[in-house]
């Protein structure tokens, strides 16, 4: 029977891992939500079973070895997490209203940084990339498996396999499978090292800067010509630096309509953004992502993804209303 110094004991040992467990629950499902709901049943299944645990596997690899079948189980009921940019394509016609919001399509989420330990974020940033994610839910889920436990973690082929109960052969035809699809629909995204830099903070600023003053000039210069901007849970989105453009005039914004506060999300820079109401308070509107690229002098904004779901600030520690 376990005693409380058992408990203890567990608890001890496997807590430091809960972080970068989170991270590999994120990747397979898109979702902060669901990966926090399979961390906490990957921790139930591990002390139900720790009284076998023998040691002849890291503590490590045993704790993901648990969380990867129950993602795999979860993964079993449920569609893929897409972005609107993922199932259609751009809008012609970004002077007009956006539709009606599909709110039954299970959008992806963004991972705050803050709930990742630090050096996992830097270690596997490419691997947390919005796009790089969105891509993986396209993978059949024993491929975005064996392609994480491969690539990101990097497992060994006959470790997969073992957890997988399959053949090394066969973990190496699906990694290849894996790959090969990931190339298709998102040939630009791999998983790539890219510490942040001075270069981030510094677009950050500005952005955060033209859209406070209400500075379409000051914005322009920050888009790269192949600019796109989509907003979850709407299906439209735009490509190229003019219709992203013509879009945002639209929205007709006024110096001090909105604020926005710093933060940063799936190893990117990022904002919480407030909008302001007839009573003067700031309420929070979204969370936006900015894929940035280039040298650190010149850098682009290649991608802004808004994030428009009710209570996406709480993740990130931030405040509902500013005063």
């Amino acid at each position: 029977m376990s005693t409380t110094s058992d408990r203890d004991e567990f608890v001890r040992l496997t807590d430091p891992y809960r972080r970068e467990l989170l991270a590999h629950c994120y990747r397979m499902l898109g979702s902060v939500d669901e990966a926090e709901d399979l961390v906490q049943e990957t921790y139930l299944r591990a002390w139900r079973s720790y009284d076998g645990y023998e040691g002849r596997a890291s503590l490590r690899t045993w704790l993901h070895r648990i969380a990867t079948n129950t993602c795999l189980t979860a993964l079993e009921s449920r569609v893929r997490r897409p972005l609107p940019s993922g199932l259609g394509a751009p809008s012609q016609t970004p002077e007009e209203p956006v539709r009606v919001p599909a709110t039954d399509v299970p959008w992806l989420q963004p991972l705050p940084d803050a709930l990742v330990d630090p050096a996992s974020v830097v270690a596997a940033r490419g691997s947390l990339r919005l796009a790089l994610v969105a891509a993986l839910q396209h993978l059949p889920a024993r491929q975005r498996a064996v392609l994480l436990l491969r690539d990101v973690l990097a497992w060994r082929a006959s470790e997969v396999a073992a957890l997988l109960g399959t053949s090394t052969a066969a973990v190496k035809s699906t990694l290849q499978r894996a790959r090969a699809r990931l190339d298709e629909v998102a040939p630009d995204e791999d998983l790539v090292v890219e510490p942040e830099d001075a270069g981030d903070r510094a677009v950050l600023d500005r952005y955060v800067a033209a859209f406070e003053h209400a500075d379409m000039d000051a914005l322009l210069g920050l888009l790269q010509e192949g600019v796109e901007l989509e907003m979850p849970p709407y299906l439209e989105w735009f490509s190229g630096r003019k219709d992203v453009l013509r879009f945002l005039e639209g929205l007709d914004h006024k110096k001090g309509y909105m604020r926005m506060l710093p933060t940063r999300a799936n190893g990117q820079p990022a904002v919480v953004a407030y909008k302001r109401g007839a009573d003067g308070a700031y309420r929070a509107h979204s969370v936006q992502v900015l894929t940035v690229e280039g040298p650190v002098e010149d850098r682009e904004i290649t991608r802004i993804t808004v994030f428009l779901e009710p209570g996406p600030t709480g993740r990130f520690g931030m405040p509902e209303v500013l005063s």
